[in-house]
């Protein structure tokens, strides 16, 4: 069986650096915000190329909390709308209502299964001051386009990239700026993964990045004196020495999965599989290889018996889970058709040149 997605195989060429850095985390007894943490938060930051970065406990929490940040700091109010996009992993949208604000779902385009921007202003009411835009399965956003929206109607940006670390838009990487903050996952799946939960969140906006800090560690900047209501979040200094050994990586490992992403766009050739959108730029890191397909459970069920896993990312929209009852009733026809059909392919550095022939002739025969 060829496994989605092996994270030991992933994992092992780093093991003897993992195992140095973790002697060296405990010979230095500092085990919560140490030197790794800094570390890592400064070199995250240059390779963003952004001022600031903080490292948190996890990806849910990057969001969360630049929300609550920008609550502190009087940019966003409680009962304030965020547009995000109507097919984005539940999370996203569970940040926007755990920060007491109202999401607004907005659909994506069918081809790049990012947020439509022609969709956006259709959506922007009195009460909207955020746009929450996902790069979702790797893929960037119309960024240009969205942060020209946000621009003429004054609302922020947030940018979940916790499936596009490494991706690049003209040029740039995913930077945050004056009207933008990003939130990243670190969890041990991600193109950047740890051995555990870990994010970051990366800002250029010098008083976000301050009071995310303190939000992160109970609202704290000085030990015992509390300026804000925070919670425990804090990138583990294990998990950040651990990332720290990654990160010279990713680049590297990005352009494999791209290597194989062009294979799966030139070689698979079934008309009853709709492959994803690339315009061959560095804009996609391919954390996944999304294909569509009608009869989702037969290509699934042939491909497993034919030694292939595949995993549905992702089998529910949110306006469909019990979670989110008050968005039941409504209609997202592109997202709905998009949650029906996707399914995804291995795609991982460690995949071998057999492997991927052996999934591109399978596919092929189906």
């Amino acid at each position: 069986m060829i496994p989605f997605l092996d994270l030991k195989r992933i994992n092992d060429p780093y093991e003897a650096a993992f195992q140095e850095k973790l002697k060296s985390v405990l010979d230095n007894g500092w085990y919560i915000l140490g030197n790794e943490v800094n570390k890592f938060e400064t070199s995250f930051a240059n390779y963003c190329g952004t001022k600031y970065c903080v490292g948190v406990g996890n990806g849910f929490d990057a969001l969360l909390l630049i929300f609550k940040g920008y609550i502190q700091l009087g940019k966003l109010q409680k009962g304030d709308e965020v547009i995000v996009p109507a097919n984005t992993y539940v999370a996203s949208i569970l940040s926007i209502l755990q920060a007491d604000l109202i999401p607004v779902l907005v659909e994506p385009k069918l081809e790049t299964y990012n947020i439509n921007p022609d969709l956006i202003s259709q959506k922007i009411t009195s009460k909207t001051k955020a746009i929450l835009v996902v790069h979702l399965y790797g893929q960037l956003a119309e960024m240009d386009r969205i942060k020209e929206i946000a621009m003429v109607n004054n609302l922020l940006v947030v940018e979940d990239a916790a499936q596009a670390h490494g991706a690049i838009r003209n040029q740039e990487s995913v930077i945050s700026d004056q009207i933008s903050s990003v939130a990243y996952s670190f969890y041990p799946g991600k193109n950047l993964g740890a051995l555990g939960d870990g994010g970051a969140v990366t800002t250029s906006d010098l008083e976000l990045a301050k009071v995310i800090r303190s939000l992160r560690n109970y609202g704290s900047e000085t030990k015992y004196y509390n300026d804000y209501i925070g919670i425990n979040s804090r990138l583990d200094e294990i998990q950040a020495a651990f990332l720290n050994v990654k990160l010279p990586f990713l680049d590297a490992e990005n352009e494999k999965r791209r290597t194989i992403a062009k294979r799966y766009l030139s070689e698979i050739k079934n008309e009853k599989i709709t492959l994803p959108f690339w315009d061959l730029s560095n804009n996609h890191v391919f954390h996944l290889f999304v294909i569509r397909t009608q009869n989702r459970l037969d290509l699934q069920d042939y491909l497993d018996k034919n030694g292939v896993q595949t995993v549905i990312h992702y089998p529910v929209p949110p306006h469909n889970q019990k979670a989110l009852s008050d968005w039941n009733h409504l209609s997202f026809p592109i997202t709905q058709k998009i949650h029906d059909e996707v399914l995804s392919l291995p795609i991982s550095p460690v995949l071998t040149i057999h492997e991927i022939t052996y999934i591109v002739a399978v596919l092929n025969r189906y």
